[in-house]
């Protein structure tokens, strides 16, 4: 659940929620992560939020982005 009044940024609370659902499997090596307009309406976030959210992943190893093809959870973050 995300808290918009909380004092950790939305993006960072997104990135998180995701990292859990990478750890746990449920997003799964070399599949697609959810698209930034399906974490639009899942969470009520904002287009940049969203894919601020999946930078920070990018950041930390647990996604990869393919051009024209969209972005994946790594083999490693499993």
């Amino acid at each position: 659940m995300i808290d918009p009044l909380g004092p950790v940024p939305v993006y960072q609370q997104l990135a998180e929620i995701l990292a859990g659902r990478i750890e746990r499997g449920e997003l799964q090596a070399n599949r697609p992560v959810p698209s930034e307009t399906q974490l639009q309406q899942e969470f009520g976030v904002a287009r940049g939020t969203a894919r601020r959210a999946i930078a920070v992943l990018r950041e930390r190893g647990l996604v990869f982005t393919v051009a024209a093809r969209g972005t994946y959870v790594s083999e490693r973050a499993q």
